[in-house]
């Protein structure tokens, strides 16, 4: 292929001699100079606008690595050459001005801050930085492209043009910050650009071409060129200060462990790469995420004379090199599975179909008949009486029937999930939700998050759903998978089974609200099972009275107990053939109808009703802190008491949303504190029972003590003693607990209506479950499905950190790897990475050469084989070479400028970037 390129820009043996004061104009058009003029005048009013005329500021030089590290700023304007469109910008690296002592050196003072950059060495090859920054080490300057969508500047004069502009632009204003101007292509990136300062001038120029020439293929080469560019005469020649840096690349990672382990097509996950059992979250990428691995060997500080690099033999061991340095390049968008696990769950959201439609429509219309069962069963439960056995009725058997119905009707290769995967992701939530866990710093997570304990079924059915949702059929999987799941919590409520994996206790409402759903419905399951056991004892001994009794009952009256009205309405609720204790615990009639229960057992007078002066003591827990009551000298016993009624954050907001509805009026203020006063009332009527001829003034003593003032006066006779009396918000007329207390009956707990109606709430919390959209479920879980990534993160993070805690350094730099744009390898390549680095590139030569892989073979070991050796590393992808000096020029008596070459050699690029400054005064 042949090679192009040229020296781009117009020196003055071209016969452009343009200085301060120029008036010479090389034009394409001879005939509309006026363009030009108009160029060069919008030129010099943007420099005036950026402040850029005169002398540069006074700025530190630059320290190590700050071009690197620091921030650089730019400004942009449109400017236009005729009809032609330009972008002029201005780039600079923001530092603080140094400041002016007074004393300064005028000859310093005459120096552009561009050249004093040439040959500093603090910045050599900056890894992120314009590539201006890095040809040619200066910190400020003004580029001028080409709009965007305009030519490219290729021909010669059009080039010349523009750089005769720029020069009268400069010189007429006098700023002394280098301009640039892009030519050629814009892929070729080539500059061209001048620096103009007091009797001193800076040439940018620049080669590209395709090839490397082989003459200039190495240092000794690049030096020839070098020193004709500046035609200096003295004898000896000043040294030249030589910077190497040669770059190799590492992109072969076959040798290593694949970033998955290979699917295992013997389990239930086989055929996916990645698959982990149900409950854990898959894990890395799919793909090596580093593509590349740069390793960059520099040499900074070197001289002509140190250093041998020819086209037969060089020097230049990368081993030997003072400095490594290195960066990777991560594949573009890698295939991680925990990022698409998380997508793909998310992407649920924004399904708007129910279960029915997801699953079909076809088996709806042969579902209403059952649907129509189900209710028929609800509503016989709630009769007194029923015609037909109840257990033929009951939800648990409908809900079952619907169940094996629906099996019969999906066929086998229409079911989403089959058999198999059900039964193992109901094993993983329902049987080892309740397994330990190795407690963490990460335990109070779900707290910040809302969503619900690692340990609990909600946090492991998300985990289910995430990995059905992905591996199994996606939105269908997840359809089905809520649908079995629903049907097994109706089958654990039928039965009186605990589900596991949920904490004890009424809903906690720092949890998502699906969590609280299903801890109020165990809340219902233990009162329930509670309840049925208590049922039963009690019928227990009321058997054993009437084998004691010897079935005498009809020749006299039964005594009257604490059990007789148990008993008896129990016996009139036995006329119902068929209907056993447990389909009992589906009624309402947990605790007796006050109104109805007690009236078909006894007629108490109203007073008796509502002093209990005369009743006998039930539901007593024990004494209550040695105090008696007020009107007798009988002890104050705390009563049995129901459970305040536990409540979701849904229930609670519902709730107080009816009572806000009340508004403020009196009216609505009153019925607002009786339906808050349930509780209270309840209380009160536990402790009547409890406490027969008790006032409310020894039940404020018990429930809530501040409210009872006691105080020490002196009696008639003169004697000290304890007087107390009720707080004066008791004694406010129309206080709620007087009037609620006047209301109580004396009825103890277990005979009072139910605050808690378990049946009720728990077939609230089924249909609520029920009617829940595979996107509502999403909604649910995703706070928990965020809190596994989390914790999935920390255990891979911990991992990694176990493995190379031992080397606190090798850890910092792993992670600076991913941070840092490039790391610098401390020892170079004698220390510990170092001594990595270069193991993975003689794996990677000897896997090329198809050489057997030794991993014990020492790095210090040289084989033996002559010149059947394999080299350490491959060929460098990039050679660049940094050659500067300081000599005068072009005369021998001029003043000494800075001249700079940087070179970079690829296999498909060569380039030099030269700045060339020469003395405008004496030549």
């Amino acid at each position: 292929m042949t090679s192009y390129g040229y020296w781009a820009t117009v020196s003055t043996s071209k016969g452009l001699n343009l200085g301060r004061g120029s008036t010479c104009v090389f034009t394409d058009n001879p005939s509309d100079p006026a363009a030009q003029c108009r160029f060069v005048s919008r030129v010099e009013e943007v420099l005036n606008d950026w402040k850029l005329i005169g002398n540069s500021s006074r700025h530190l030089a630059p320290e190590k690595g700050e071009y690197t590290s620091g921030t650089w700023e730019e400004k942009s304007q449109d400017i236009n050459f005729a009809d032609f469109k330009f972008y002029i910008t201005h780039y600079f690296l923001k530092q603080e001005c140094e400041k002016d002592n007074g004393k300064d050196k005028l000859e310093e003072d005459t120096f552009p801050l561009a050249m004093q950059d040439l040959l500093c060495m603090n910045n050599d090859f900056p890894p992120r930085a314009h590539c201006l920054v890095r040809w040619y080490g200066i910190r400020e300057f003004v580029v001028i492209n080409p709009g965007t969508n305009c030519e490219a500047i290729i021909s010669e004069s059009k080039c010349n043009l523009l750089l005769s502009s720029i020069s009268i632009s400069l010189a007429n204003s006098g700023c002394q910050v280098p301009m640039f101007v892009q030519i050629q292509q814009k892929w070729r990136r080539v500059y061209a650009g001048e620096c103009q300062g007091p009797g001193v001038r800076t040439d940018f120029e620049m080669v590209h071409l395709r090839k490397v020439p082989s003459q200039y293929n190495h240092l000794s080469g690049l030096l020839d060129i070098f020193k004709s560019k500046i035609g200096c005469t003295l004898s000896p020649l000043p040294p030249i200060n030589i910077a190497i840096r040669f770059t190799y690349i590492l992109q072969d990672w076959q040798q290593y462990s694949w970033p998955q382990q290979p699917p295992d097509f013997d389990t239930l996950l086989g055929g996916e790469v990645g698959g982990v059992e149900f409950g854990k979250l898959p894990f890395g990428a799919c793909e090596e995420p580093i593509s590349e691995l740069h390793l960059a060997t520099t040499w900074p500080h070197l001289t002509e004379g140190i250093v041998v690099d020819n086209d037969v033999y060089s020097d230049l061991d990368p081993l030997q090199a003072p400095h490594w340095s290195v960066r990777v390049r991560t594949a573009e968008n890698p295939q991680c599975l925990l990022g698409d696990v998380l997508t793909e769950f998310f992407r649920l959201c924004c399904r708007k179909e129910s279960t029915e439609e997801i699953l079909g429509r076809g088996l709806a219309e042969e579902e209403v008949k059952e649907n129509s069962d189900i209710s028929s069963a609800l509503s016989k439960l709630t009769e007194p009486a029923a015609t037909v056995p109840i257990s033929k009725l009951s939800v648990s058997n409908m809900v079952h029937s619907a169940r094996k119905h629906i099996r019969r009707h999906r066929r086998i290769d229409e079911s989403p999930l089959n058999a198999d995967v059900l039964s193992s992701i109901l094993l993983v939530m329902v049987i080892h939700a309740d397994s330990e866990q190795n407690k963490n710093s990460y335990d109070n997570l779900f707290l910040q998050l809302k969503s619900a304990p690692s340990d609990s079924l909600t946090y492991r059915l998300a985990l289910c759903a995430c990995l059905v949702n992905y591996n199994h059929g996606g939105l269908r999987a997840v359809a089905h998978l809520w649908q079995e799941f629903v049907l097994e919590l109706r089958y654990r409520w039928e039965n009186h089974y605990l589900i596991y994996g949920l904490a004890g206790g009424p809903p906690d409402l720092r949890c998502c609200l699906l969590h609280q759903k299903l801890q109020m419905l165990n809340c219902c399951i233990e009162r329930k099972c509670a309840r049925d056991e208590a049922r039963k004892v009690l019928e227990g001994s009321k058997e054993r009275e009437r084998k004691v009794s010897g079935g005498c009952q009809n020749g006299r009256p039964v005594p009257q107990s604490a059990a007789s009205p148990i008993t008896a309405s129990t016996s009139t609720r036995e006329v119902s053939p068929g209907k056993s204790w447990d389909s009992w615990s589906d009624s309402e009639d947990e605790f007796f109808e006050c109104l109805s229960d007690q009236g078909e057992i006894e007629t108490p007078h109203p007073e008796v009703e509502k002093h209990g002066s005369k009743s006998k003591a039930e539901g007593r827990l024990h004494p209550y802190n040695n105090m008696t009551l007020l009107n007798s000298t009988e002890p104050l016993y705390v009563p049995v008491t129901q459970e305040p009624a536990p409540m979701t954050e849904d229930l609670l907001e519902e709730q107080s949303e009816v009572l806000a509805k009340l508004g403020t009026s009196a009216e609505g203020t009153h019925l607002r504190a009786r339906m808050q006063s349930a509780c209270l009332l309840s209380d009160m009527e536990s402790f009547k029972a409890a406490n027969p001829g008790c006032v409310l003034e020894d039940f404020v003593r018990w429930y809530s003590p501040r409210d009872y003032v006691e105080e020490e006066v002196i009696d008639k006779k003169g004697n000290t003693v304890v007087k107390g009396e009720l707080s004066a918000r008791m004694k406010i007329p129309g206080n709620m607990w007087v009037e609620t207390w006047e209301t109580a009956r004396v009825t103890p707990a277990r005979r009072q209506r139910r605050l808690f109606d378990d049946t009720k709430e728990a077939e609230k919390v089924l249909h609520y479950l029920a009617v829940q959209k595979p996107a509502d479920l999403t909604c649910h879980l995703l706070p928990c499905v965020l809190h596994a990534a989390i914790l999935k993160l920390n255990e891979e993070a911990s991992v990694l950190t176990a493995c190379i805690v031992c080397v606190t350094f090798l850890y910092l730099f792993v992670s600076s790897l991913l941070e840092e744009p490039e790391v610098v390898v401390i020892g170079a390549g004698q220390g510990p990475a170092g001594s990595i680095i270069h193991r993975l590139f003689v794996n990677a030569q000897r896997a090329a050469h198809l050489a057997p892989l030794d991993e014990d073979f020492g790095l210090d070991r040289k084989p033996t084989g002559g010149s059947n050796k394999i080299s350490d590393f491959p060929s460098p992808a990039g050679r660049e070479i940094l050659l500067r000096t300081c000599v005068p020029r072009p005369a021998p008596y001029s003043k000494a400028l800075p001249q700079r070459l940087f070179c970079v050699l690829m296999n498909e690029e060569f380039r030099l970037a030269g700045a060339f400054s020469s003395d405008t005064s004496f030549f």
